[in-house]
């Protein structure tokens, strides 16, 4: 996949056979799109029928551990919607992803509206760095106007639920907000909680589809 300013990034369409939507899924701040919890999320999606589109961003092709500044992150973003479109342009289209770039897809999405895209879901959404709550970088939610999901974890130290839950209160149309009982950022749980992490990503990925599928 070609970005505009800074050149080829690797990039990844898995698409089932009963297709029904297609994620544009972009990857965190410190794991690249064939992470293993990126796998096995575009995996457990196809089960679901919907495809997903995994994209590098350019500081993890080039194998730097720094992310680039925000307008790169936020082209590249834009780069990936098109290209999705492009190689599945019949259909419908949700982007988003784990942390970082989750933020990045809003970002990009609120400075001007990402072609084609339905709505955006988001697996863990980074509120603020840990111990340092704020809901500062939440701000530019308000200016998606578009359906949004955010799963979020109960243990996760990157969003205080206290936090988002009134941030997201004000936003137009109202976001919808799935709850993971134990989950840390990376949707991990406990041993004592009773579920495993695989029943977690079980979860996350059913209530993604549902309301993928659920969107007019």
């Amino acid at each position: 996949m070609a970005t505009k300013s800074s050149g080829d990034v690797s990039a990844v369409l898995m698409r089932p056979q009963n297709a029904k939507g297609l994620y544009v899924l972009a990857h965190g701040a410190g794991a690249g799109m064939r992470h293993g919890f990126m796998e096995t999320v575009a995996d457990r999606l196809a089960g679901h029928g919907i495809a997903t589109f995994r994209f590098q961003f350019p500081y993890m092709e080039a194998g730097r551990k720094a992310p680039s500044p925000a307008p790169v992150l936020v082209k590249t973003v834009r780069s990936a919607v098109a290209e999705a479109a492009r190689l599945a342009p019949d259909l419908p289209l949700v982007a988003g992803g784990k942390s970082m770039g989750g933020r990045m897809t809003s970002t990009a999405a609120a400075a001007e509206a990402l072609p084609g895209v339905k709505g955006l879901a988001f697996l863990g959404f980074p509120l603020h760095a840990p111990g340092r709550e704020s809901s500062e970088r939440g701000a530019h939610l308000a200016a998606v106007k578009l359906p949004m999901l955010f799963l979020q974890g109960t243990r996760d130290k990157l969003a205080d639920l206290t936090l988002l839950r009134p941030l997201l209160a004000r936003v137009t149309p109202r976001p919808t907000l799935a709850v993971i009982e134990g989950a840390d950022h990376s949707f991990h749980v406990l041993k004592r909680s009773g579920r495993t992490d695989g029943e977690v990503l079980d979860e996350i990925c059913g209530t993604l589809s549902d309301w993928f599928l659920g969107l007019d």
